[in-house]
């Protein structure tokens, strides 16, 4: 493959030779230690799974009704051709994290090549708001997820006490508290693994990867063996007045394919699955070997693509593309049924077994996603403090357990804030969703960081490789975040998540200006070390 060929130096080629400069003032390294003190422990696999789950195929399969059904119109929307077209979208983002994560393998991943790129105070601005922030409003939103999935599923079994769970807050019915409860109750004991057992905070994310995976393709079995009576079936055996899957088939009126309609859903490809390649590299340092870092990125994509695809083909297969259209923007189906790529798994299975089997996978799914995501964020947060942007405190590895134990006390307690705001005070899961367009705008800035890398370290067709990647990349997220702001009321924008961006930006910007005080009391000049590659 060519992006496979691209790396034809070794890692340390572009990296300055001396990754622990001294300050001549104070004989004190400009990072905190010479070493970070965490442990080479992540295999192939292990980053592979960390990027499928970051890909969040499972959460988005589960929860696009949610979204979709705030659409003026889903006419002329084709789900397939959507996926193919986020993933067309997305080959730039691939060629710049398969080329960069080659080239700085290090704690943070893209965090480091962006703030050396763009320099300490827009660089650690920019990355704070955009991924470490960021990700924790992502997290909050898919516990919310994770929620709602445990009540959908106990729905679709008859069990109608957790109608509470199912819904968000502002839906008759609901339990905010409740659902708050359950929630951070989940999050807090994945929390207390990775601090405990680091390591099989990875062993965790592998194999919940490789269940959601092997259950999202009985789930696709399942929907193909029913066909589409099993379906017609199941929507009239609910008993909904006014909706039955003839009435909802023949009530579409829209094409099959509209180039414009299509592309108008971006955002929803974006804010889950498509971008996001920044997990392996992120763990950079402590996987083992550089290859299974850069591979773990195409194979990751490859793998998203064809699941994410096959599952919408099989949905339109079995229901008809008219039909599944205006089930995902009835409200009464949406909300009141949670009607998505599970639920109708589950309702044309046929036995209870097989439908809770496809029910776990769904909850499970969810799970993995924040096996994840503490990994990550925690990683950001260490490479921050690392630097000397965040307080060092958060770089402090345990020596009993080789966990980041404070950078996850404070994303414990950041996440968990931000689930009980959304919960109780911003309608649930929507509250939050708008929060990712702090990562598009990020995205933006990690193609123009990989594109003045390129002119700065890269020679031949290397150079020409990154630099356009770096500028359609640039190029795409900033017609998505265009995209998020030309339609609040569909993607979420609401005062949470604008006080939530605007905010994490001017934190990370004061927090930059105020550390670089303090250090220079001290005699230490942070903005050396965005002039350097941190040790290992």
């Amino acid at each position: 493959m060519l992006i496979m060929g691209l790396n034809k130096t070794e890692n340390n080629k572009h990296e300055d030779s001396d990754s622990t400069l001294k300050s001549k003032a104070s004989g004190q390294t400009v990072f905190v230690r010479e070493a970070t003190g965490l442990v080479k422990s992540a295999s192939l696999l292990d980053a592979f799974s960390l990027n499928i789950s970051n890909m969040s195929i499972g959460a988005l399969l589960g929860v696009m009704g949610l979204t979709l059904v705030y659409l003026p119109s889903m006419s002329g929307v084709n789900l397939v051709l959507a996926s193919v077209l986020g993933f067309l979208i997305a080959i730039p983002q691939i060629v710049v994290y398969t080329m960069m994560s080659s080239r700085v393998p290090r704690t943070g991943g893209d965090y480091v090549w962006v703030t050396r790129s763009l320099g300490g105070f827009l660089g650690t601005s920019i990355s704070f708001m955009g991924y470490t922030l960021e990700t924790m409003a992502y997290m909050a939103l898919i516990v919310l997820s994770a929620v709602f999935a445990i009540g959908s599923v106990g729905l679709a079994l008859g069990q109608q006490g957790f109608f509470g769970l199912a819904v968000p807050s502002g839906i008759q019915g609901a339990q905010p508290y409740l659902q708050f409860g359950v929630g951070a109750a989940i999050f807090a004991a994945l929390i207390a693994l990775n601090i405990f057992k680091p390591k099989a905070g990875y062993k965790l994310v592998s194999a919940l990867t490789a269940f959601g995976v092997t259950i999202t393709l009985v789930a696709i079995g399942v929907l193909l063996h029913a066909g589409r009576a099993g379906v017609e079936s199941y929507i009239n055996s609910l008993g909904i007045s006014g909706v039955t899957y003839s009435s909802l088939a023949s009530s579409y009126k829209g094409p099959t394919f509209n180039f414009a309609a299509t592309l108008s859903i971006m955002p929803l490809m974006a804010a889950f699955v498509y971008p996001w390649l920044n997990a392996a590299p992120a763990v950079g340092s402590e996987v083992k070997n550089t290859r299974a870092l850069k591979m773990s990125i195409p194979l990751a994509a490859l793998t998203s693509f064809a699941l994410l695809t096959a599952a919408f083909g099989t949905l339109y297969y079995v229901g008809g593309l008219p039909f599944i259209n205006q089930a995902l923007s009835n409200q009464t189906l949406v909300f009141d049924y949670s009607f998505n790529f599970w639920t109708l798994a589950m309702g044309v299975a046929g036995n209870s077994a097989l439908a809770a089997l496809l029910g776990l996978g769904w909850i499970v799914w969810n799970i993995g996603i924040l096996a994840y995501g503490i990994i990550v964020v925690s990683r950001y947060l260490f490479a921050g403090s690392f630097d000397r942007f965040l307080p060092e405190k958060l770089s402090y590895v345990s020596p009993k357990w080789s966990s980041p134990l404070v950078a996850h006390i404070v994303d414990l307690v950041i996440t968990i804030t931000l689930v009980g705001l959304a919960a109780v005070f911003y309608g649930g899961f929507s509250g939050l969703f708008g929060a990712i367009i702090a990562s598009m705008i990020y995205f933006a800035f990690v193609g123009i960081s990989a594109a003045i890398y390129a002119t700065r370290k890269e020679k031949g067709a290397a150079k020409t490789i990154l630099i356009v990647a770096g500028a359609l990349n640039a190029a795409v997220f900033l017609f998505i975040t265009y995209q998020f702001l030309s339609a609040p009321s569909v993607w979420g924008i609401t005062p949470l998540s604008e006080a939530y961006v605007v905010g994490t930006f001017l934190a990370g910007a004061i927090i930059y200006t105020a550390s670089k005080r303090i250090h220079t009391r001290k005699g230490l000049n942070i903005a050396l070390a965005y002039k350097e590659i941190p040790p290992e």
